[in-house]
């Protein structure tokens, strides 16, 4: 966790993204890729540049967002 208590997503993505984030059980790279885009930008405070860089931190882990399923 930070210091501000919401998660060790990079500061990048700003305060509001990583509690919303954080809010709504994802705190981990892990958690990130069982959602998808679309999902993780209809949380408030979560928007494209955030998702562009935990996009680009998920590849350096092997991993990805999930893939939308309708």
């Amino acid at each position: 966790m930070t210091d501000d208590g919401a998660s060790d997503f990079p500061r990048e993505i700003g305060t509001v993204a990583a509690r919303s984030l954080a809010l709504h059980g994802f705190t981990t790279f892990g958690d990130l890729a069982c959602a998808s885009e679309s999902e993780l930008l209809a949380l408030h405070g979560v928007g494209p540049k955030a998702i562009r860089i935990l996009g680009e931190h998920l590849a350096e882990r092997g991993l990805s967002f999930a893939e939308r399923g309708d």
